[in-house]
C-alpha cells in the first residue's frame, strides 16, 4: 500500500520552526564560546597594494602603485607597459601633441610617459573598478613629470571603460567636435583571446580616421603554446579591413613570470605591432558597421566595404 503523500507545513508554521531552530542554535553558540564561528584568521587577507618603479632615460624615477590583487591581472606591471614607455621616450614624436588612449592600463605607465613627453591629451582607462580607478588617478596625481598632474583638465586623466563598449565618455575628454584619438595603446592584452573582437571594436570606435592614426599593440606570448591564438588578433584585424604592420621586437633580460612553463625565449620576447585604418577608410570611402554580424565578428566577411 502506497504511503500517503507528504504535505509541507503551512508557511507560518515552517517559519516558526526555523525561527525556533535559529534561536536555539544561537543560544547554543553563545553557550559554547563561539564554537561555530569562523576564527578571525580563517580566510586569508586580501593581498595589500604594491609599488613598482620605472626609471626614465634621464634617471627620473616614476613610482607606480598597483592594486593588491585583480582578477583582471591589473596587479602586475607588465613587460609590454615598460616597452611602450621606453618607446615613447625614445620616439616622443609618436605621441607629442597628439591624443592618446590606453586600454587596460593597470598602473598606467605608458599613459604617464606619453603625458610626460608632450602628448596633448592622454586618457588612461581600465575596467571601472573603484580601487583600480583610484590607483590610476593616484599614479597620475603623484607623478611630478606630468604637467598639472591630478587636474581634471590636465593632459592626463583616468576613466573606467569596458572593452567594446560605447566610448562617448572617453571622447568627451577631447572637448567635442567629433574628435577621436590619434594613438591607442594596447599593452599585453592579447592573452585574453575571447576579448579580441571587443578590442577591435574599441579601436574602430575611438581611433581617428587618419593615415597617421595608429593602435600600438604590444604583447608577449606568456603561454607559448597558445601563441597562435595571440596572433589571431592580427588575422582578425586584417579580415575586418585594418592594415597591420610589425614594428619592432625587444628581448627582455628575463621572462616576467620566471617559473612559468614554456619556451623561455618566447616568454622573454616583446613584439610591437601597428594597426591602422586603410586608406579608403581615411578618405571616407570605407564603411564600418557595428555591431558586427556573427560572420563579420569571426573575420569571414570584410567590415570595410567600398561605397
Amino acid at each position: 500500500m502506497a504511503a500517503p503523500p507528504l504535505t509541507p507545513a503551512p508557511a507560518s508554521a515552517a517559519n516558526s520552526e526555523r525561527d525556533e531552530v535559529s534561536s536555539e542554535a544561537g543560544s547554543a553558540g553563545s553557550g559554547l564560546g563561539g564554537l561555530f564561528e569562523d576564527p578571525e584568521d580563517f580566510y586569508p587577507p586580501s593581498p595589500p597594494p604594491t609599488v613598482q618603479t620605472y626609471t626614465t632615460a634621464t634617471g627620473a624615477v616614476v613610482t607606480l602603485h598597483l592594486v593588491g590583487h585583480s582578477p583582471l591581472e591589473a596587479h602586475h606591471l607588465w613587460n609590454g607597459a615598460r616597452v611602450v614607455a621606453g618607446h615613447f621616450e625614445a620616439h616622443p614624436e609618436v605621441v607629442r601633441g597628439r591624443r592618446v588612449l590606453e586600454l587596460g592600463a593597470g598602473a598606467g605607465l605608458p599613459s604617464i610617459v606619453a603625458a610626460a613627453v608632450g602628448a596633448a591629451k592622454v586618457v588612461m582607462t581600465d575596467f571601472p573598478d573603484p580601487d583600480l580607478l583610484q590607483t590610476m588617478r593616484r599614479n597620475i596625481s603623484e607623478c611630478a613629470l606630468i604637467p598639472r598632474a591630478g587636474d581634471n583638465d590636465g593632459p592626463c586623466v583616468a576613466d573606467g571603460y569596458v572593452w567594446g563598449g560605447a566610448p562617448a565618455h572617453l571622447l568627451a575628454h577631447l572637448g567635442g567636435d567629433n574628435q577621436k584619438f590619434d594613438v591607442l595603446v594596447l599593452a599585453d592584452l592579447l592573452f585574453r583571446h575571447t576579448e579580441h573582437h571587443a578590442l577591435l571594436r574599441s579601436i574602430a570606435t575611438t581611433m581617428a580616421r587618419s593615415p597617421r592614426s595608429m593602435a600600438l599593440v604590444v604583447f608577449t606570448s606568456y603561454r607559448p603554446w597558445l601563441q597562435h591564438k595571440d596572433l589571431a588578433f592580427f588575422d582578425r584585424a586584417r579580415a575586418q579591413g585594418f592594415e597591420v604592420e610589425k614594428l619592432f621586437e625587444k628581448k627582455m633580460d628575463r621572462p616576467l613570470f620566471e617559473n612559468d612553463p614554456g619556451d623561455e625565449e618566447v616568454r622573454k620576447t616583446v613584439t610591437a605591432w601597428g594597426v591602422r585604418w586603410p586608406e579608403a577608410a581615411c578618405q571616407g570611402e570605407g564603411l564600418v558597421k557595428w555591431p558586427l554580424s556573427e560572420e563579420e565578428a569571426e573575420g569571414k566577411v570584410r567590415v570595410f566595404r567600398e561605397d
